[in-house]
């Protein structure tokens, strides 16, 4: 009887998809994604619109790549038309502004679209809301002149109350989840008119799921980098790239993992070049200082930078050396800080994608990647990996919050 139940989604600042996919295959049904990039949104648009047929799309809002702060001022009427028949909305604004890893620039235009998502939720008031940021979204910026400053998550708890949602929010590791890379991000869940601790019961159920939802798809909470992506390797063989002129692509090796296993799943036998499996062109120089950090560099798993970098001579800002039998740090949209555990080349966008936990059949639109201020305007593949939530913690999450629903 349950599979007769339309559990209905929204989400918002969907990037490439990643989390729409995995409330898709935990059987979710997307009423419609808001993106601005017209990158992302191609990606989007391939696999889960035209290729899952995920969202029954309104025929008020043009299905094409969106501003929010447009949508919510022009069909303002239509959202709160919505109320009472969205179940959940789903997705955080850009982080990059707010990101550890990157510079924290409280200024950044992005920050301000933390509103328009308050804006968007006081409109539709779904039942549910599943909101996803980086740690530092919690963090308030240059808290030491001014002692009152308050974080971004702070602001956006204390609005979403004043809509009558019961909030908790936590900082999850993605990694206990059967996720390939050491990956935190903020997770904050609302129960709209939910009684105190309704929403702390996700954490709980997650948790308590976690065990049988892995057991069920045969993986185990650890996976490694080479649990990953070991069946990728340059080695395996080169064919030209499909989309990408004068560039090779890997071929598939054997599955050596249950997790690859599962990334293939729906690939046939007689696909011989994994989609965005293309190997960048390094000069020799690189390449040579690369088969020289896999020779002899003592650590795995460690940023190189600093004195060490010009010893070496990296001339990028820093580069860590994978260790295939650790988790992948985060994955991030610069290709170029991370060097393949045994082979002397950065790695692919597919190879990034499996660590993200997309599967294979998902298929990156636009180019590969770009540089520079070209960043801020253009999210090519590499980008829309790295900006991604996985799919397979999302997938978790949407099994978790049907049965809060139900």
């Amino acid at each position: 009887m349950e599979q007769s139940i339309k559990y209905t989604v929204i989400d918002l600042f969907a990037g490439c998809g990643g989390l729409s996919l995995g409330l898709y295959q935990a059987g979710w049904n997307g009423l419609f994604a808001i993106e601005k990039n017209p990158n992302a949104f191609e990606t989007l648009k391939y696999n889960l619109i035209d290729g899952k047929n995920h969202f029954d799309w309104p025929e008020w809002l043009p299905q094409t790549n969106l501003d929010i702060i447009e949508v919510n001022k022009k069909y303002s009427k239509q959202l709160i038309a919505l109320r009472g028949k969205v179940d959940l909305v789903a997705g955080g604004p850009p982080c990059q502004g707010f990101s550890m890893a990157g510079k924290r620039v409280e200024d950044d235009t992005r920050n301000q679209l933390v509103f328009s998502y308050i804006d968007f939720i006081r409109m539709v008031l779904p039942k549910l809301i599943l909101f996803e940021n980086v740690k530092g979204f919690t963090y308030a910026f240059d808290k030491k002149r001014n002692q009152g400053a308050v974080p971004y998550s702070r602001m956006v708890i204390d609005r979403l109350q004043e809509l009558g949602y019961d909030v908790q929010g936590q900082i999850i590791d993605f990694s206990k989840y059967g996720v390939p890379q050491r990956r935190k991000r903020f997770i904050l869940i609302g129960v709209k008119d939910g009684v105190k601790g309704s929403a702390q019961k996700f954490i709980q159920l997650l948790d308590n799921q976690k065990e049988q939802f892995l057991k069920r798809n045969r993986l185990s909470e650890y996976c490694t980098i080479s649990d990953a992506i070991s069946d990728l390797l340059q080695q395996n063989g080169q064919e030209e790239t499909p989309d990408r002129k004068g560039f090779n692509s890997g071929l598939y090796g054997d599955v050596q993992s249950p997790y690859q296993k599962l990334m293939r799943k729906e690939i046939k036998n007689t696909q011989r070049i994994p989609n965005s499996h293309s190997f960048a062109h390094h000069s020799k120089e690189k390449r040579d200082i690369f088969e020289r950090l896999l020779a002899e560099y003592p650590l795995r798993g460690k940023r190189i930078d600093g004195n060490s970098r010009e010893n070496w001579g990296i001339r990028q800002r820093g580069i860590t050396i994978l260790d295939s039998q650790a988790l992948a740090p985060t994955i991030t949209n610069m290709p170029d800080d991370y060097l393949h555990y045994c082979e002397p080349r950065i790695m692919t966008v597919r190879e990034c994608a499996r660590i993200q936990s997309f599967p294979d059949w998902y298929e990156f639109k636009s180019k590969y990647t770009t540089g520079g201020k070209l960043r801020k305007a253009e999210v090519p593949r590499y980008s829309q990996v790295g900006n991604a939530i996985p799919p397979l913690f999302a997938q978790q999450a949407g099994l978790v919050l049907k049965e809060m629903l139900s």
